[in-house]
């Protein structure tokens, strides 16, 4: 028997989730993963369902449905259950036309004839230019289209999703003509068990071909082609007669299907689909991360072994004023350094908001390397972190009241508020203004009436109360006592040096935390805008932890060298510090989009940089709060450790 749909593979088998959990992080989760669907046994006659999900193109970033385009129908089209991930990403499942049965090969099948008149052929010519791919899906798996590489380790790699046409020549005209691929030639792989007999599919390949059908006397339904006929042994292998897309002229659409017994088993099936790139890319990324992380190690170290050390046994020594006086540095600065900062409640709420994304970051993390966020879950990632960001609003609320309380704050109810509102209303604008640009574009991407509702509705009715209630905790708990006490009249702070400037430490802060994460970056935003796979959670798990390390180090450097210019302003630079990281982001960002992508329309353009825009300022968000935690630990530590009458 195979194995079962829930266990964990790669190559080699690990039934234990502790060895896995490590394993996962050594070798970057190569193929983990846990089916989102329970396998499904075939036998010989069997119907097999195709289903046809969105076109997609790299070029526009647009989602249509599939039969916006007017392909082949079913008798009725059915649309299939989609979760919340899977419409925010725009998919739409629909039934298909095209017949499979079970291991029983089928040639020169003809799907149906379609006449093409101006509106048809304009809409499959401007398709065709914009790269649009089709995608469809088998068994809980997508159709892709094998290409040959002798420059890959795996001679064999795979696209998602056959383009609708292609843009060329004929033999001797330099004038440019749109041709369809009307002509599919299916491959479905299955793997038989021997015990049962039965079969589980395994791979659903696709070669899409061009030609321009023919056949003799009228069209009819028992109508034979000339050029496909498997009785004639005549049947399509190139395109060398395409059909070009032309008014008033008739498109036959067909295809074939083969049946390849594999030896690749059920619960395997998708690491042909996921390895397709070689990892020492991400090695290298981790290991330039950790110089990184020892480098500001390595600093904060010698901060806190040699120079606090030092200083604070000396300062314990002193035994009048007037020597505490000749003294210089942070030590100076404890009558202030615990003052509360300026809009200490908009601090208190981007703190709340941070712990809110760090919780949910990480607890994504753990069940993306635990293999329960695998590809053949379809929208499962986007559901599971809507889901955990609303589940997580009750840190929030306890983080950010119990600050305010601290700041002597006695309003908590408004700070939770600001807390459950702020964020989220900023984000539900930017996706508002994107989602009608889109719907405007009559995409399938558009957020239906229905999801739009279901999002308030996370929002209003589950992420603002447990906001309140985490509020309400937050606030009876008792405030931690600052270690020191706080001078009524603040002290002056002196000129400061060129690079001790806010603005220039707060822009070389966020330098370490993005050179930390950048290469791995590339292939997020990678899978995000050119429809491929991310599955290297493992090696995203080791980056998203030298991330912290490298915000909470940086931050706790340089707030140190600032306490150490008699600068008590701590509490703001210590957020942006790290914080700027994401401006970083946006900018690489922008790069990105001028060196990889191939957008040319407006619209596309503004929804990259409106997605993008909400990512940095998420980013912002997450790495502000991490760093901020970091520099309250590290001056609570310093300043605890003084004898201070």
């Amino acid at each position: 028997m195979e194995s079962q749909s829930r266990s964990i593979h790669n190559k080699r088998s690990m039934a234990m989730i502790p060895a896995l959990l490590f394993l996962s992080l050594i070798h970057g989760v190569h193929c983990f993963y846990l089916p989102g669907v329970a396998p499904e046994d075939f036998q010989k006659g069997d119907p097999l369902k195709v289903k046809v999900n969105k076109l997609t193109s790299i070029k526009t970033q647009l989602p249509y449905s599939y039969y916006s385009l007017p392909f082949c129908t079913p008798e009725k089209i059915v649309d299939s259950a989609e979760n919340l991930g899977e419409v925010l990403r725009g998919d739409r499942i629909e039934n298909s036309p095209y017949a499979f049965t079970m291991q029983e090969p089928q040639l020169c099948t003809v799907l149906c004839r379609i006449m093409i008149d101006a509106k048809t052929a304009k809409q499959f010519k401007e398709k065709i230019d914009d790269e649009y791919r089709v995608n469809m899906i088998l068994d809980n798996l997508p159709l892709v289209v094998p290409i040959k590489r002798l420059d890959q380790a795996s001679n064999t790699v795979y696209q998602l999703g056959y383009h609708i046409g292609l843009k060329g020549q004929h033999a001797g005209n330099k004038e440019e003509k749109y041709f369809i691929h009307n002509h599919l030639a299916f491959t479905v792989k299955y793997h038989r068990d021997l015990q049962t007999g039965s079969s589980r599919i395994v791979g659903f390949e696709v070669k899409p071909y061009s030609i321009k059908h023919e056949y003799e006397g009228k069209w009819s339904e028992k109508t034979r082609l000339t050029t496909c006929d498997p009785h004639m042994k005549r049947i399509v292998v190139n395109s060398n007669t395409p059909l070009e897309v032309e008014v008033n002229k008739e498109i036959i659409f067909s295809y074939d299907v083969e049946y390849q017994e594999s030896d690749v088993k059920w619960a395997s099936r998708w690491d042909s689909y996921l390895l397709m790139s070689d990892d020492q890319i991400h090695w290298f990324s981790i290991v330039n991360s950790l110089m990184i992380v020892l480098f500001l190690t390595g600093m904060v170290a010698m901060i806190m072994l040699r120079t606090l050390y030092r200083d604070i046994s000396k300062y314990n020594e002193l035994e009048t004023q007037e020597e505490a006086l000749e003294e210089t540095g942070w030590k100076l600065v404890h009558g202030d350094v615990f003052r509360p900062p300026s809009n200490s409640d908009l601090l208190c709420v981007y703190v709340g908001t941070g712990v809110q994304f760090l919780g949910m970051v990480l607890v994504t993390m753990i069940f993306a390397v635990l293999g329960f966020l695998s590809p053949s879950n379809r929208g499962g990632l986007m559901t599971a972190m809507l889901l955990l960001w609303v589940s997580m609003g009750i840190f929030a609320g306890y983080a950010s009241t119990n600050l305010y309380k601290m700041f002597k704050g006695a309003e908590w109810k408004k700070i939770a508020a600001k807390t459950a509102f702020m964020f989220p209303a900023i984000v539900f604008v930017i996706f508002f203004v994107l989602n009608a640009l889109i719907w405007g574009q009559k995409s399938s991407g558009a957020v239906p009436f229905g999801t739009m509702f279901a999002l308030v509705f996370l929002w209003f009715g589950i992420s603002v109360p447990l906001v309140i209630v985490g509020g309400y905790v937050g606030f009876k708990k008792p405030a931690m006592e600052d270690p020191v006490k706080t001078n009524k009249i603040p002290r002056q702070i002196p000129e400061q040096a060129w690079y001790m400037n806010p603005i220039f430490s707060i822009l070389i802060g966020g330098i370490l935390p993005f050179g930390a994460v950048f290469i791995e970056l590339f292939f997020i935003l990678t899978s995000i805008w050119l429809n491929q796979f991310y599955y290297m959670f493992g090696f995203l798990f080791l980056v998203f932890i030298i991330l912290l390390i490298t915000c909470a180090e940086i931050t706790i450097v340089l707030c140190y060298f600032q306490l150490c210019s008699e600068d008590y302003k701590w509490w703001w630079r210590s957020y942006l510090t790290s914080g700027s990281s994401a401006l970083y982001l946006f900018l690489y960002a922008a790069f990105y989009f001028f060196t990889k992508l191939e957008i040319t329309k407006l619209v596309s353009g503004l929804l990259y940089f409106g997605y993008m825009l909400i990512a940095s300022y998420a980013f912002f968000v997450l790495t502000g709060t991490i760093g901020f935690y970091a520099c309250f630990c590290f001056t609570r530590l310093i300043y605890s450790s003084l004898k201070i009458d």
